[in-house]
């Protein structure tokens, strides 16, 4: 069995990765199947930790006239619901799993504390971080490269639908093409829109490499942190 590069990562998914075909609310089938994949980890003796997005809850403010504050507010509740989801979902196989949230809601969840959340990492327990950064306009793609570098992650596992960046959109240019490596200068210079800026500055400046890989293929995220395939590698490298 291939070895992991890596000891400690930071999982980045969508919530419409939760949401399966139907594209909204949370498929259980498609949480335990995602379940497995992280458990694949943990029995590899790797550390995870895990934020996700609410995109099958809610979206924003997009449609809705509401203020800023008020649609970000919601949105980091809705990350809470996946959060609880997942945990469930883990724990189900017997996971040992703790759901760490930026704003407090000790009934559910424990608050968040960099040491906490490192303690139970070493302790080979899945920390899921909830509510982002508890703060308005903030993405939960900032607070999966601020978390993972509070936690001194190896790099972050970014699981996107498609299997890895490419210069335009190949779900409708046909003749997109994907990169294998890019360093984080070419990703802001080429304005890639692989996460918002201020988490690609995230992690260019705490030097945390990231792996953009699909979600969509059994094993693939097993396959990206033993090296044996993944979708794009990013990092402060040079890059032809």
């Amino acid at each position: 069995m291939s070895k992991p590069k890596y000891k400690r990562v930071m999982l980045k998914l969508s919530g419409e990765s939760l949401a399966g075909k139907e594209g909204y609310g949370i498929d259980f089938a498609v949480a335990k199947r995602i379940a497995q994949e992280i458990k694949e980890l943990v029995d590899m003796g790797v550390e995870v930790g895990a934020v996700i997005g609410a995109g099958n809850i809610w979206r924003g403010r997009q449609g809705s006239g509401m203020d800023r504050v008020t649609a970000d507010n919601m949105g980091m509740l809705a990350t809470s619901i996946n959060a609880l989801a997942l945990q469930n979902s883990l724990e189900d196989l017997g996971i040992e799993t703790r759901v760490l949230s930026a704003i407090e809601m000790r009934e559910i969840a424990e608050p968040f504390i960099r040491r906490r959340a490192i303690r139970h990492l070493e302790k080979g327990r899945v920390v899921i971080f909830a509510a982002g950064l508890g703060k308005p306009y903030f993405t939960t793609d900032t607070a999966a490269a601020l978390r993972a570098a509070e936690i001194n992650a190896d790099c972050i596992l970014l699981a996107k639908k498609v299997d890895g960046v490419y210069d335009k959109d190949p779900n409708i240019e046909k003749d997109a093409v994907k990169y294998d490596k890019l360093s984080y200068d070419e990703i802001i210079q080429k304005n890639l829109g692989v996460m918002d800026i201020t988490a690609i500055t995230l992690c260019k400046d705490n030097d945390i490499p990231l792996i953009v890989f699909s979600l969509d293929k059994l094993g693939n995220i097993k396959k990206a942190i033993t090296g044996e395939s993944y979708g794009t590698f990013i990092d402060n490298g040079e890059n032809p």
